[in-house]
């Protein structure tokens, strides 16, 4: 395995688990999860099931009533430029398509007509995202801000507010299991379930590792998937061998790993009849995500590949399209950091990206 080296996210993961050290108990995993609400669905023509993809658990913002088309605002040179500051080459897609090159999407998931805007991070912290820095009703007001944002800038994809909570986080100890992981309690993530359901907005459950396995890690949170506004985010790079330690040695996780837990999501999905989900996948280097080809989305679970690096704004995007663009999969995310991005890129230069972030998270 590759020890840490010159990569973008070297510093972050040191702070990361050192914030990390200190986490709540989990109570009991296999309490039965709220049941999915029918009553109000619509039902398909001689059926008694409701049909779920009229079902929408969430609610994008409007954008403004002077808000112009992507399109529109752009001019020809503009619109045929592959990211911000140009570049080589033509465009694999029309300026704001999400859907990667050649890609369909068969399923009702968000991702398909609308874009999320996501804040990341954990209570426990204030060092590794702001979703720790403020209380949840102003963190939500500010996420919403960030999400008028981008309706605003591309009305034709309003944008849906995220909660992307760390769920289980890596630490640099083995901890009582032995595996280098905390779960966070679940008062935390029934707050956060809580407040997203409140407001319209769908969440994240974001997984670190240690020396566990995605699918260890998906059983302890399938309580909380079964919720129709919950979805899956896998962060690779914690995710190391026996004898080696989140942070000193950079994680790595096989495409294989990644599509049982996006198969087991989507048979989920089928059995409790919920709304079609998302899986979003963290990649920061070639080594944390390798086998990607085996990576699918399904009928019913779309997937997204997020560059996850932070930096000069001109290397981020050069890295997207080298694990977006040129090796796509279905969706692109972008992550970018407020304290540490330079410069922080605005939601206009995030959507002339090729493709366009279907998912941008905020650190």
């Amino acid at each position: 395995m590759k020890k840490i080296g010159l990569v973008l996210m070297a510093g972050l993961l040191l702070i990361a688990l050192g914030a990390c050290s200190q986490s709540s108990t989990t109570e009991d995993n296999e309490k039965e999860s709220p049941p999915f609400e029918k009553n109000d669905s619509k039902q398909k023509e001689g059926s008694e099931e409701p049909d779920k993809s009229e079902v929408q658990p969430f609610q994008p913002l409007k954008p403004s009533e002077d808000a112009v088309a992507l399109e529109d605002r752009l001019s020809e040179e503009e619109q045929q430029m592959p990211n911000a500051q140009g570049g080589d080459g033509e465009r694999s897609v029309p300026v704001g398509e999400t859907l990667a090159d050649g890609v369909k999407d068969p399923s009702d998931g968000p991702l398909k007509n609308h874009r999320l805007i996501a804040y990341y991070g954990t209570p426990q912290s204030e060092n590794m995202g702001i979703l720790g820095q403020m209380d949840p009703e102003a963190f939500m007001e500010k996420l919403k801000e960030q999400t008028q944002a981008y309706s605003d800038a591309d009305p034709d994809r309003p944008a849906v507010p995220t909660v992307e909570l760390i769920t289980t986080m890596a630490q640099n100890e083995p901890g009582p299991d032995g595996n280098y992981v905390r779960m966070t309690s679940e008062e935390n993530i029934q707050t956060y379930v809580k407040l997203a359901e409140e407001h319209d907005a769908l969440v994240l459950l974001d997984i670190q590792l240690g020396t566990d396995t995605i699918m260890e890690q998906v059983k302890k949170i399938e309580k909380w998937l079964k919720y129709p506004h919950v979805h899956l985010a896998i962060d690779t790079e914690f995710h190391v061998e026996e004898g080696e330690k989140p942070g000193q040695d950079l994680g790595q996780v096989d495409g294989e790993e990644v599509q049982e837990a996006v198969e087991y999501l989507s048979t989920l999905t089928k059995k409790n009849n919920l709304p079609d989900k998302f899986v979003l996948v963290h990649q920061f280097t070639d080594a944390a995500l390798t086998n990607k080809e085996a990576i699918e989305p399904t009928d019913n679970v779309e997937v997204a590949l997020n560059f996850d690096g932070w930096g000069a704004s001109t290397d981020k995007q050069t890295l997207y399209r080298k694990f977006v663009r040129d090796e796509p999969n279905q969706y692109g995310g972008f992550k970018i950091f407020y304290e540490k991005d330079e410069p922080v890129m605005k939601p206009e230069d995030v959507l002339k990206m090729d493709p366009s972030p279907a998912i941008v998270n905020y650190q």
